[in-house]
């Protein structure tokens, strides 16, 4: 199993939207691929309360390796990606085998 963990920091304003309402759109999208796309396992994203962390934190686990490299370029995962990217101001992540 793959796991891959992805935190943001969001504009506090981007596509018409203030940082509280983007993260739960984010929250939304990300969380709806879970079901629509073979090979994910898990896919949970948190909306950070801690003044001092960052902003959003998604965790997801993959059957392996192969499922995470499809999701990446799936096409679904791509219409959120770009939204995504519209509203962060930076991103961290890592990917483990567990």
């Amino acid at each position: 199993m793959v796991v891959h963990i992805v935190m943001w920091n969001l504009k506090e304003e981007a596509a018409g939207n203030p940082k509280a309402e983007n993260a739960r759109l984010i929250k939304e999208k990300l969380e709806a691929l879970q079901p629509q796309i073979d090979g994910v396992l898990k896919m949970e994203v948190g909306v950070n309360y801690n003044p001092k962390g960052m902003d959003l934190c998604l965790y997801s686990e993959f059957r392996d390796e192969q499922a995470q490299a499809d999701y990446q370029v799936h096409p679904l995962h791509q219409e959120v990606r770009k939204f995504v990217h519209q509203v962060i101001e930076s991103r961290v992540v890592v990917d483990y085998v567990r």
